[in-house]
Parts: structure tokens; sequence; C-alpha cells
């Protein structure tokens, strides 16, 4: 794509995590496959799309209301898929491109946090082994913090983690979001956000469109586009 234009300077950012920061969007596919598989059915990208960026049971609920599982409750669902999951979370890798772009925009004063569905339960596994990077952010909005109403695509997230900058709320004009999630980039639009977004490339490329910018990964990320200062040093 090519670079944005007519947009604000951009002051601050907020980074989505799972799919985006840490790798762990796979953990959920492989866990839905072995659950979807004693009901003789597959998982597919059009499902995966739908739940990505929720919080947890308005998922659950989209994944049995698409898989038509009637004998397994959403809270069912959530229960079976957590003792899986837990085994996972640990041991999560970041992202390319992420250390570099987190530790550019950290050294170079640009406030910075997460906002992203998952619990504090979930949040604490993914991230145990990358605390030196978390800590760079100013503060973290989670997908049970009770200010969080509604999750993905609804604004709330992203607007809890506006306020909660230092020294008020921002602009949302002055704030750039970073999503892999159809619903996360929708929750940055609808909070009057711009997003930059970075998707698994085998979701469809038709839910691409309400982005304000798509890249194949972080790496490819130039802060000089959005008027954050520039990267001095060579890609490696």
């Amino acid at each position: 794509m090519a670079n944005p234009s007519g947009v604000p300077t951009i002051t601050h950012v907020i980074f989505d995590m799972d799919g985006l920061l840490l790798d762990t969007e796979k953990f959920y596919t492989q866990v839905q496959e072995i659950i979807l598989a004693r009901y003789n059915k597959t998982f597919d990208w059009s499902l995966k799309a739908k739940m990505m960026g929720k919080k947890a049971l308005e998922a659950a609920r989209v994944f049995i209301d698409e898989t038509g599982i009637s004998s397994l409750t959403p809270e069912q669902f959530l229960e079976e898929r957590e003792e899986m999951l837990k085994s996972l979370f640990p041991n999560s890798e970041l992202m390319p491109g992420a250390t570099r772009l987190i530790k550019h925009l950290h050294e170079n004063g640009i406030p910075m946090c997460v906002g992203t569905g998952s619990h504090a339960r979930h949040f604490a596994l993914k991230t145990q082994r990358h605390g030196k990077i978390f800590s760079m952010m100013d503060h973290v909005v989670l997908g049970d913090d009770p200010e969080v109403k509604q999750g993905k695509p609804s604004p709330d997230i992203f607007l809890v983690a506006a306020k909660r900058f230092e020294g008020g709320t921002v602009d949302p004009r002055k704030i750039l979001v970073f999503e892999d999630a159809p619903s996360g980039v929708a929750a940055a639009k609808n909070a009057g956000m711009s997003v930059v977004m970075v998707p698994d490339p085998m979701l469809d490329c038709s839910l691409h469109k309400d982005a304000d910018q798509v890249l194949g990964s972080l790496l490819d990320f130039n802060p000089g586009n959005w008027g954050l200062p520039p990267f001095q040093d060579l890609l490696v």
C-alpha cells in the first residue's frame, strides 16, 4: 500500500498483542482443531477471522454458533480450551519486527500501550519470557478490565487505553493502532484512530479494506510515514 497521506501526526501508539506482537494465534488454531476433530469438523480461516480479537466468551459463542455443535456450551468450550492453552502459552515467541519497533519507540519517548482481548491470567503466561519488552509499555488494558464493557469490534478497549496515558485522554486522531484482526481494525476505526494492519497471510484479502495501511510484517513499518521518529539503524 502507498504511504498514508492526509493523516495527523501520530503522538501515541497502541498495540494489539495476539498475532501482532506475539505468535500466539497458532496455539488457538491448534487447540480448536483438536476440539473440532472430535465432531468430525474442521477449523477454517473464515471461522478464525470471526473469532480473532474478541473477548473469550464472545469468541466462544461464535465458535459454537458457526460450527453448530449443540452438545457443547460456550463455557464448556472455554474450559476445555483453557486446559490445553495453559501448557502452550509459555512458549509464545515475539513476532518479527516487534522488538525493534517497541525499542525504537521507547528510546524516542513515544508513549505506547497494549490493548488486548486476553485476560490477565493468559497475559501473564504469554508474556512471562518477554518481560523486558512489555515493561516498555506505559500501561496494558486487558479483556477482563472492568472498564472494557464490550470486546472488539466495539471501541471500548482502545478508548480506555487512550484515557490512561500520562496527562489524560489523548485525541484519538493522534493515536496509531497496530492490529492483525478484522475486529481489531474495526474497533480502532470505531474509536476514531488510525490503524496499521499486519494480517496473517492466510486471512482473506477482502478483510483488509478498512485498515489505513496493510503490511506483511512489522519489519515493513516505516515510522516516518506517520510522523514518528524514523529508524536510524540498518534492518538486520
